[in-house]
């Protein structure tokens, strides 16, 4: 019944929007072409005059902003058209993760150069499909209230999944706007006692004035887990014919599992703020060269250049903003004849019959970022008797673990570009961060608790503007406590030319670090896990990549080398162990697009080698690849992508998962097996409409073919196959 009620739903919203296509004007609601309200004084008295009433188009841009410093990024609006049927899978849009099968699962990325530091907490890590960081919150500002509405629906609703997500942003004044998203997700689960529930809220907000700007964000997260140690046995994937001699046919709810009445709880919030207060002065400048100012040329040290104008305009025909120069850095501002002065921090200008205005030109800011952070850890179970528990013999494990930290950072920074000489901007800051963690004493019912204090001191120089050249150059170094002796240096530097008739983007990058283990590898008390490892080496990496893109041509090429000096892991025994020789890994991604009119074939293949199999096994092959026809219909305001894709690596001895800690970890000794070696494959249909987006995916169309190793980590098989189906909506009104 609810698939029906659904299938009228979308048919209905489609014939709307299909209705609304062909009308300029729709004076029966008072909405013009776009959905935003009309005021009825402006509307004609007569239908008939031919008069067409319209109304200001709806204007956004989105940033996210770098955690130590709030350096404001320009990103695309969550418009994706293309591969939008990716957009909530837990292996990621190119498959590279390993995860458990179920949606909202702990997962691990296979590229080992895509692998993101153990923050906040090394039990929030794996969660990286659901947890939003704060440098991975979006703020928007608009000339009209923005709502996104998204449902995911996958399987039956007694092993199905299930996602809904707002966001909600909406302007006061042209500089101050606040909003707020939800996210909740509940994955019931096609394997026994492996059903997940996420419920994440929060509030954000913004003020973007000439000489003060303040953005603040408060996230919440509670996320529940089932735990079922994977399955009993292998062969009732692999060779399901064998079980039971052959007398018996398995579904996924029936097949046998390790664990039961066992469950994982996070709880996670935090409040992260920065402001900024700007010196400069204003200075009478021609129209014309207010506006080039205005705009800066897109600095980009993390991916290759792109137009943002090119990857906003298209999806729901929205005019993209300019914006303020200090806070934004040019890695994420584009140029182009679509941009103009933003219409949201406008420049006081002279009476109109003048061609001058006057322009404000930032000299300095004063920088103060807090972030305030409580994550809370809890594991319980009952099962049998285990002689090898610490605190609790009897099979019972309640174990907990609370981190709690409040950081502070103090920036100032002479900004680029104020005159002809200041060819690079220059940031000095310093930072302080105070953490408590609560661990599980030997007698489980009080606690031990520790505490640390850092303190960097630490800097930018960087240049973003012009065309051709740019980079940036950053670091820190502590002076107290255990900060002491860890220091962190990155280089990005990005070269634009031309070649023939479009533009290369060559792009360098690397680090250096020597910084100790995070806290939770360092120590940890629970009923099967005890340790505390106070002579831990500092880790010591550095790594160097670079990266040619060619627009044109449609292809992306990365390579790089990385070095760890005392690599931190989780041995056979999921106990963190140091290495204390030298591992090198090295890496080489290809992405290549093809187009023969409507057809399109996109490729991503990455190669990565480690010195150490044993300590760091990563496959050596990883392959994502896209086949389908792309067109517009319904006088081109339908956008249809229809094809299937794959995803593929090679065998290796791939991470294990344990349970008790929420952590991968290296197989044990007496339990080796190899993942890989077995393509999935989806088969899709992706619409667009106006601001409409749904997909219809049947995903793992292959299961029980081939050699059936359906694993992406050992022991826990994915979903068998499932039709996925989903809908995003976009509200300007």
């Amino acid at each position: 019944m609810r698939r029906i009620l659904l299938t009228y739903i979308l048919l209905f919203v489609l014939g709307l929007l299909a209705v609304q296509a062909q009308q300029p004007f729709n004076t029966l609601d008072n909405r013009d072409r776009y959905g935003n309200q009309v005021d009825p004084s402006t509307q004609p008295d007569s239908l008939d005059t031919g008069t067409d009433v319209q109304s200001i188009p709806p204007k956004l841009y989105m940033w996210q902003l770098s955690e130590t410093l709030g350096n404001r990024t320009i990103v695309p609006a969550d418009t994706l058209a293309l591969n939008f049927q990716n957009t909530n899978l837990v292996g990621g849009m190119t498959g590279e993760y390993n995860f458990l099968g179920n949606l909202g699962s702990p997962r691990l990325s296979r590229i080992f150069f895509n692998r993101q530091d153990d923050e906040p907490t090394l039990f929030m890590a794996p969660y990286s499909s659901f947890f939003v960081r704060p440098d991975q919150v979006f703020f928007t500002n608009s000339n009209v209230p923005y709502t996104n509405l998204t449902y995911y629906k996958a399987g039956n609703k007694i092993n199905g999944e299930e996602r809904f997500k707002s966001y909600f942003s909406v302007n006061v004044n042209k500089r101050l706007a606040f909003g707020f998203n939800f996210d909740y997700l509940y994955g019931r689960g096609y394997y026994a006692n492996q059903s997940t529930s996420h419920f994440n809220a929060g509030l954000f907000g913004s003020y973007i004035g000439e000489r003060y700007q303040i953005q603040a964000v408060y996230n919440n997260f509670f996320m529940k887990m089932n735990e079922n140690g994977g399955i009993a046995n292998d062969g009732y994937i692999t060779r399901p014919d064998t079980m039971a001699e052959g007398k018996k046919e398995y579904s996924s709810t029936t097949i046998p599992v390790k664990m039961e009445q066992t469950s994982n709880r996070n709880k996670d919030f935090y409040v992260y703020l920065t402001q900024r207060y700007r010196l400069g002065f204003k200075r009478r400048v021609l129209k014309e060269e207010a506006q080039n100012n205005s705009v800066q040329q897109r600095f980009s040290p993390a991916a290759p250049t792109t137009s943002i104008a090119s990857s906003i305009a298209p999806a729901d025909s929205l005019a993209t903003d300019s914006l303020a120069t200090d806070s934004l850095p040019a890695n994420n501002l584009a140029m182009g004849d679509n941009l103009s002065l933003d219409s949201l921090n406008s420049n006081h200008a002279l009476p109109e019959d003048t061609n001058f205005v006057e322009e404000f030109v930032p000299v300095t800011s004063f920088i103060h970022t807090f972030k305030i952070e409580r994550a809370r850890h809890k594991y319980q179970s009952v099962s049998t008797p285990d002689e090898n528990a610490y605190y609790n013999k009897q099979g019972v494990s309640r174990d907990s673990t609370t981190a709690f930290s409040v950081k502070n950072v103090f920036g100032i920074a002479l900004l680029e570009g104020f005159n002809r000489y200041a060819k690079a901007g220059l940031t000095g800051y310093i930072s302080h961060k105070f953490s408590r963690y609560d661990l599980m004493n030997a007698d489980s019912m009080t606690v031990d608790r520790f505490t640390e204090q850092e303190i960097y001191v630490g800097g930018e120089l960087a240049k973003r503007q012009g065309k051709t050249l740019h980079y940036s150059i950053d670091g820190e170094v502590g002076i107290m406590d255990k900060a002491m002796g860890q220091f962190r240096v990155n280089g990005n530097m990005d070269l634009n030319f031309r070649l023939w008739k479009d533009t290369v983007n060559l792009i360098i990058r690397g680090f250096v670090k020597n910084t100790l283990p995070s806290f939770y590898m360092r120590h940890y008390h629970s009923n099967l896990h005890v340790w505390d490892n106070d002579n831990m080496e500092k880790e010591f990496r550095t790594r160097v990549e670079g990266e040619l893109n060619i627009d044109r041509w449609g292809t992306n090429l990365r390579a790089g080398v990385e070095n760890v000096k005392n690599y931190t892991y989780l041995n056979q025994k999921a106990v963190p162990e140091q290495n204390s020789g030298n591992i090198q890994i090295l890496s080489a991604t290809l992405k290549q697009n093809f187009r023969a009119g409507i057809f399109h074939l996109d490729n991503e293949v990455t190669w990565q080698k480690s010195s150490n199999e044993t300590v760091l096994p990563l496959p050596q092959i990883s392959v994502y690849s896209n086949l389908y026809l792309l067109t517009k219909l319904a006088k081109k305001v339908l956008t249809v992508q229809l094809g299937a894709d794959v995803r593929y690596f090679t065998k290796y001895n791939a991470p294990a998962y344990t349970p008790s800690i929420q952590q991968f970890h290296l197989q044990p000794e007496n339990d080796q097996v190899e993942i890989g070696g077995y393509p999935i494959v989806n088969v899709y249909a992706n619409l667009h409409l106006k601001r409409t987006r749904l997909f219809a995916m049947y995903s793992h169309v292959n299961q029980g073919m081939g050699t059936r190793n359906s694993f992406l980590v050992p022991h826990y098989p994915i979903n068998p196959n499932l039709l996925r189906i989903g809908v995003s909506w976009n509200f300007y009104d």
